[in-house]
């Protein structure tokens, strides 16, 4: 499902990223990044969306080659992906469901399969009753939610989170957490860059560890394994 062989990620200023990175995530994988603060987890991630490109090395999600991938080409390949930020990013002035149904408008849907959709994964993630709502009437867990249901409103085959309970409390982090556990259960692969040792080592997943931008460990149930 993504392949990376040998990705370098060097920026403007000099800073080495990611140094010879080599990754192979199935289909309907759930994995955690960890690492400590510039790492190179952020970049891991942005790698996959294609809102950084790889300095050297490839990057193929389903056979395509991001490296090579024209920019027109982009907003095609990120239908397939859905993304979760730590700051939620919602539109202040839309309401809940205008926020959602956005992301089906831009790409044309009828509007009787944008309200389908959108009530769908409303129910998904417990929000149905706050349809009409705006951003600042929610508290910061149910806008992570209206967040995670904009990602998979496209039915994506891939969703990244990066940092999605970063700015959120530990309870209602696991909340969030069993929301994306549920999604993954759906067949969608889950990519999570994390600082919350609670989380990982609760929830037993694949965990990919960066440090100083290369793969210190990738191991099957592991743990978080790092001081927080």
């Amino acid at each position: 499902m993504i392949l990376m062989k040998d990705v370098y990620k060097t920026y403007a200023n000099g800073v080495t990223a990611l140094s010879g990175v080599n990754v192979k995530i199935d289909q309907g994988e759930f994995v955690y990044v960890v690492g400590p603060s510039g790492a190179g987890k952020s970049t891991f991630v942005k790698l996959i969306f294609r809102e950084e490109k790889p300095s050297s090395g490839q990057i193929f999600i389903n056979d395509i080659n991001l490296s090579e991938l024209k920019e027109r080409k982009i907003p095609y390949l990120r239908r397939n992906i859905g993304v979760v930020y730590q700051d939620f990013r919602l539109l202040p002035k839309l309401t809940v469901y205008e926020n959602i149904a956005f992301a089906l408008e831009v790409i044309e849907e009828s509007p009787r399969n944008i309200r389908n959709r959108v009530m769908d994964v409303l129910d998904v993630v417990g929000l149905k009753n706050k349809a009409k709502s705006i951003p600042d009437e929610l508290s910061g867990g149910e806008q992570q939610r209206v967040s995670i249901a904009r990602a998979i409103v496209n039915r994506p085959k891939i969703v990244i989170a990066d940092e999605p309970t970063g700015n959120l409390d530990p309870e209602t982090s696991l909340d969030i957490l069993k929301t994306f556990e549920s999604i993954n259960e759906g067949g969608t692969t889950v990519i999570m860059a994390t600082h919350s040792k609670a989380i990982v080592n609760q929830f037993k997943k694949r965990v990919i560890a960066i440090e100083d931008g290369i793969i210190a460990r990738d191991e099957q149930q592991g743990e978080y394994g790092y001081e927080v």
